[in-house]
């Protein structure tokens, strides 16, 4: 909305400072303060309003240490990231962007699931909360929306870089050739960028073209069905990865700040040109959205960081996992989430595992074996006597190490 006004103030009035709103990084710098002094300031208050519903985290014996001062921690503390993420993007961004529409609706529909879930298991005295295949039917639903909306959607395009040829010849032309002659028309595509490959481009459709070439037209029905897996996997894996003081908020926050990078360069036509990559037209606007997550999820840790004053719940877990999911598919890096998400990757593992394993030696021996001492992951070095504040800032250095890995992948080829 600010960036509607001064956008006004400037065309009519010359306004002095005004145009300072038409460049994303400004726009940036202030989503980021503003969802930071909202999260911190105005965080307080919504926990204790949580503390007089009395919406406090019942905690089930897992024998760990620390866990009985836990009981009665407000939960639902995720309104506090959705409020602080939304305010500073509905007053600083383009709301007519496709991008920052899908986003929106990404937040508020995994928040409205994450909601209902802990309304149900703190209202209803339910500790099982939604049915999973209610949880699962909401994340299929987004898929649904996204992967549509991406694929159909006229303002969702991609610009490829002309053939080595044409270009030469551009330059021969004109050797002062701005980066923008050396690339083609929109074009709406399902490809996508896959890392570590040097042809680093991957076309959806070439999953059924092989067979048929005239199937090319179904091709969006393999991009719905790899989305609503992408968006499901990732909300369930920021999920399970919420099961310690800090450790969900401080590790999407890294995964969040890359995925802004790739955003930038590959919605900025020099950097794409200079780094080779996809030019994704419109795609920087939602810089402004990742700055105020990050904001919002770094003033959350304000109060998270341990020991916790509010816990998450699943309103910010699911929610934080959608978003991630779909800044990834919109930014085509899709493919990276099993580097760049890693720790997520590897919770979501241990309980696959821990639980596959368990069936099976029950099956077969009669008494089911573990992996781990416990599933997921933290909660094993948890019980191997790790401090909880050790562990969170080990796998925040492993999440940092991941993102500069990911970074790594615009040149490494």
């Amino acid at each position: 909305m600010l960036y509607y006004l001064f956008e006004y103030l400037e065309q009519q009035y010359q306004f002095p400072g005004a145009s300072l709103f038409g460049f994303i990084t400004f726009r940036a710098a202030v989503a980021i303060i503003l969802s930071l002094l909202f999260s911190t300031i105005f965080g307080k208050r919504i926990i204790r309003f949580l503390q007089k519903q009395q919406v406090g985290e019942t905690i089930r014996d897992l024998g760990l240490d620390g866990q009985a001062e836990k009981a009665g921690t407000p939960t639902m503390g995720g309104i506090i990231i959705i409020m602080a993420t939304l305010i500073p993007v509905l007053l600083l961004a383009k709301l007519e962007n496709i991008y920052i529409i899908l986003l929106i609706v990404t937040t508020l529909w995994m928040g409205t699931i994450g909601f209902i879930d802990d309304y149900i298991k703190k209202f209803k005295n339910d500790k099982e909360g939604l049915k999973g295949r209610f949880k699962v039917l909401g994340q299929v639903g987004l898929g649904i929306i996204v992967g549509a909306t991406l694929y159909f959607s006229p303002n969702v395009t991609i610009k490829e870089k002309l053939p080595i040829a044409q270009q030469q010849e551009i330059l021969a032309e004109n050797p002062n050739a701005l980066p923008s002659k050396f690339f083609q028309a929109e074009e709406q595509s399902t490809k996508t960028t896959i890392p570590f490959v040097k042809g680093n481009e991957f076309d959806y459709a070439d999953l059924i073209t092989w067979i048929n070439p005239e199937w090319s037209k179904y091709a969006w029905l393999i991009f719905i069905l790899a989305s609503i897996f992408i968006i499901t996997a990732v909300s369930n894996g920021a999920n399970l990865t919420d099961g310690i003081d800090g450790l969900a908020a401080g590790t999407s926050a890294i995964i969040v700040l890359t995925l802004g990078i790739f955003a930038f360069v590959s919605g900025h036509i020099v950097f794409s040109d200079y780094l080779n990559i996809m030019f994704i037209p419109r795609i920087e606007e939602i810089t402004i959205y990742i700055a105020a997550f990050v904001g919002a999820l770094i003033g959350f840790l304000w109060y998270n960081s341990y020991p916790a004053q509010v816990f998450m719940g699943d309103t910010g877990s699911l929610t934080i996992g959608g978003i991630i999911a779909v800044i990834a598919i919109a930014v085509r890096k899709e493919w990276l989430i099993p580097v760049l998400c890693g720790i997520f990757l590897a919770e979501n593992l241990s309980v696959v595992m821990q639980v596959s394993w368990f069936k099976y030696t029950r099956k077969k021996y009669g008494e089911g074996r573990r992996i781990f001492k416990m599933s997921p992951l933290h909660h094993h070095y948890q019980k191997s006597g790790y401090h909880e504040s050790k562990i969170v800032t080990r796998f925040w250095i492993v999440g940092i190490l991941l993102a500069i890995l990911s970074i790594v992948t615009l040149k490494i080829r």
